[in-house]
């Protein structure tokens, strides 16, 4: 056996295999801190409050850009005439989504719908941008806000509606759609926190949006006209709903004092 160091003349010389142990410790331990630093700053950059900080700049930079670029005039300057017939439809339910998102009330985007594309191409794109707006606004919460949100449902209200979103989630979103008492990005976002999954959401969005969205649609299509009998009927289809939703609101809440 070969002792690690050996004489030779007066001088320590080191055994290859001392050497390369050596070189191989000095190798591994030089980028230790920086692993560890870019460790750090990985789980600071994906925790709870950061990833909500970004949910949250990322709606107001979409709130600012409603605010700077105006969508809403599409109801009065018409969509641009470079595009026409069904692409005009889809590129329509793909601003309509994004606006959604960006919280450009759906009433106004239903009605230059119908406006633009007339009952049946105009309800198409409108319930197409719906559902889009929806899911993506379920997503963005569901992945950026859920983990720092959830802890903070504490108060009676807050669990009440988790509660009832998460174990029955399709009934609440379809009644939530069908009554229009509450605010379409709310719901969006109530229903990312609770633990209701994905595509009950949107099968619930997508077919409780339906009544709603045609009555203003139809609206939109027959503004031209507001003596008409598809006008009057359609107006009556928005104010009904809306005094219904109203009164199991207050029936609601009346309940959940009682608890």
């Amino acid at each position: 056996m070969l002792d690690a160091t050996t004489r030779s003349g007066g001088t320590a010389t080191v055994s290859p295999r001392t050497a390369a142990t050596e070189l191989a410790v000095a190798t591994t331990a030089g980028p230790v801190a920086p692993a560890r630093f870019a460790a750090r700053v990985t789980r600071v950059l994906l925790s709870p409050w950061s990833r909500l900080s970004l949910l949250v700049a990322l709606l107001a930079s979409a709130a600012t850009a409603v605010v700077l670029f105006q969508p809403q005039r599409l109801l009065t300057d018409g969509w641009p005439p470079q595009l026409g017939g069904a692409a005009a439809a889809v590129a329509y339910a793909l601003a309509y989504g994004l606006c959604t998102v960006a919280f450009v009330p759906r009433p106004l985007l239903n009605l230059a719908a119908g406006a633009l594309f007339g009952a049946q191409l105009g309800l198409a794109s409108a319930l197409a941008g719906t559902v889009l707006g929806a899911g993506t606004a379920f997503c963005l919460g569901r992945v950026l806000g859920q983990d720092a949100l959830r802890p903070l449902l504490r108060g009676k209200w807050l669990k009440a509606a988790d509660g009832q979103l998460s174990r029955h989630g399709f009934r609440s979103m379809l009644a939530a759609r069908l009554f229009p008492g509450v605010p379409f990005a709310a719901a969006n976002y109530c229903a990312a926190v609770s633990r209701m999954g994905l595509l009950p959401f949107l099968l619930a969005t997508g077919l409780g949006s339906i009544p709603n969205t045609a009555a203003y649609v139809v609206a939109g299509a027959r503004a031209s006209t507001p003596t008409s009998p598809a006008f009057l009927i359609a107006m009556a289809c928005i104010a009904l709903p809306g005094l219904a939703g109203a009164v199991v609101a207050w029936r609601k809440r009346h309940r959940l004092r009682g608890r």
